[in-house]
């Protein structure tokens, strides 16, 4: 897919109230999959961000297949499903595709697992037909978004991996985005199994290989990627040939440094949509 001169200028925020101003350029597609993220797109923590509903109902309405591509292992599918609900977004399974997903790929049918993980990452694993055990003597150790991460869980992993397993992370992103700021991710959870085992690990999420072949698996025609991080939405975009439409709501601020550079970038969902179908109306 290619695109016109003129996508980073497509729209500029405005200094008054984070609003996106359009400009006269080419509008974003209107068919086709918009791959969407979930954390500090469409809620913090669990929280709706306001707007996300409409903004939805509207792409929908103009036939756009929505996808929620989430790098958050933690929860389950049930569970992401009834915070959309409760976000006024109707979803199904065939809807979302999560790390946990990926993490899982890498995994064969049988083989034994360690994980360091909460309820999403675990649903995956036994889907793919591991089997979950509390030992050190396993074929792989999946690291994923978790509370229960203590020292005797680390130097359980640790040592799993210094004999033989291998180490899977569903994701490495640094931080988590809540309403009140910042917490640690699954990347600070991993990189200290890293550190503390002397191997490196296999990624699974975005923007790494096994979640890239499950979305062109199941999505071949994606025209959109929206996320608040380009570190992993806006590669994702880059790998898919699609643009990368960047959000304020979550972990990236007005002024913070964009690497990859946002071809879009907009207050959050809802404007976005909105300016999105307000250019191709003015086309």
């Amino acid at each position: 897919m290619e695109f016109g001169v003129g996508w980073l200028d497509e729209w500029t925020q405005s200094s008054q109230g984070g609003r996106v101003e359009r400009s006269a350029s080419p509008s974003l597609p209107l068919e086709g999959a918009w791959i969407v993220d979930l954390d500090g797109v469409v809620w913090l923590a669990g929280q709706p961000i306001a707007g996300v509903g409409e903004a939805v109902g509207l792409l929908r309405e103009r036939g756009v297949r929505v996808v929620f591509a989430t790098n958050n292992s933690a929860p389950t599918v049930d569970e992401l499903i009834e915070r959309m609900r409760r976000a006024d977004i109707g979803a199904e399974p065939a809807d979302i595709i999560t790390s946990a997903q990926a993490a899982a790929s890498l995994v064969r049918p049988g083989e034994s697992v360690l994980a360091l993980a909460d309820g999403g990452a675990r649903e995956a694993l036994v889907a793919r037909g591991a089997r979950l055990v509390d030992e050190v003597r396993v074929d792989a150790v999946v690291v994923g978004w978790t509370h229960d991460f203590t020292f005797d869980r680390l130097a359980q992993a640790a040592d799993a991996v210094r004999a033989g397993a291998r180490l899977i992370g569903t994701n490495d992103d640094p931080t988590h985005p809540t309403p009140t700021g910042l917490l640690p991710g699954s990347g600070a959870l991993l990189v200290s199994v890293v550190t503390a085992s002397g191997h490196q690990a296999q990624v699974a999420g975005k923007p790494y290989q096994p979640m890239i072949d499950l979305i062109k698996t199941h999505h071949p025609d994606v025209t959109v990627v929206v996320g608040d991080r380009p570190s992993t939405d806006g590669l994702l975009a880059r790998a898919l040939g699609a643009p990368f439409a960047l959000v304020l709501s979550g972990v990236t601020a007005s002024g913070d440094p964009v690497d990859p550079p946002a071809d879009v970038t907009a207050s959050d969902l809802r404007e976005l949509v909105r300016g999105a179908l307000a250019q191709r109306a003015a086309d």
